[in-house]
């Protein structure tokens, strides 16, 4: 795929989804579940791979923080399950798996490394489990949504071509 496209292609993700931050997300205490972000990276990581998932999710997370609609924790949160989204899609082809990714990386991975950040940041001891139970909620609506869009463009053969033809290693299955 041509570099420019892809640069193109992260931009418009990227975009959507801070746009859409600040009007829908979900507050549960300390952090605010905002699923779209779980869309975009398993899109951005079955249509683009690794690098620009992990570079959507990190761009996404600091526009998120700056306009206020985010909080510290969506950047380990999303960049982990992004690239772990992006790594199983890569291995297995499979776009379910890469929604399996997502939920892992995020609902699991993610919240235990949000655990040392509210320590530091919060100034309190905080719940592991209240960060696990949230993610996992969030990452997991997210990832169906985008299973669920990306199995519909399949179906269509709308993206078939582009997922599949123009995919990282750039060969059909």
């Amino acid at each position: 795929m041509v570099q420019i496209l892809k640069l193109t292609l992260t931009a418009m993700i990227t975009a959507a989804t801070a746009l859409t931050s600040s009007f829908v997300y979900i507050p549960a205490g300390f952090v605010k579940i905002f699923p779209l972000q779980h869309l975009a990276n398993v899109l951005a990581s079955v249509m683009l791979g690794p690098f620009y998932a992990v570079a959507q999710a990190f761009i996404v997370s600091v526009l998120r923080n700056m306009a206020g609609t985010g909080s510290v924790f969506a950047f380990p949160g999303s960049m982990i399950g992004a690239f772990a989204a992006a790594i199983l899609y890569r291995q297995t082809r499979s776009i379910g798996l890469a929604a399996v990714g997502e939920i892992i990386g995020t609902g699991i991975i993610g919240a235990i490394a949000c655990y040392p950040i509210a320590v530091l940041f919060l100034g309190q001891k905080v719940t592991l489990f209240g960060f696990i139970p949230a993610f996992i909620f969030s990452s997991f609506t997210g990832a169906a949504m985008a299973f669920m869009i990306l199995k519909i463009f399949l179906k269509n053969r709308y993206l078939e071509g582009f997922i599949y033809e123009k995919s990282i290693n750039n060969r059909r299955l």
